[in-house]
C-alpha cells in the first residue's frame, strides 16, 4: 500500500502510538495517508477506534514481523 508519511511508533506503549499518530495527522493535507508502524498489542484496537472518533478513515493493517504497519487517511 502506498503511503505518504511514516510514523514509527515501534517500541511504544498505549497511548502513544496513537498521541503520535494524531499529531502527525495534524500536519497532512486531507486524504494523505499517514503509515504508523507499532508492537504494541493494544495498537489493534486503538488505531480503528482513534480513526473511527475522529473521522479518519481506517485503511486496514498489515503484519510485519514484530511490527503492525497501519494505514490511516486523513479526513
Amino acid at each position: 500500500m502506498t503511503f505518504d508519511e511514516d510514523l514509527d511508533a515501534v517500541g511504544l506503549l498505549c497511548p502513544l502510538p496513537v498521541l503520535k499518530a494524531r499529531k502527525r495527522l495534524a500536519g497532512l493535507r486531507s486524504g494523505a495517508v499517514l503509515r504508523l508502524r507499532a508492537d504494541d498489542p493494544a495498537a489493534v484496537i486503538d488505531v480503528p477506534h482513534f480513526c473511527t472518533e475522529s473521522g479518519h478513515q481506517y485503511l486496514g493493517s498489515r503484519k510485519s514481523g514484530r511490527e503492525t504497519h497501519y494505514f490511516i487517511q486523513k479526513k
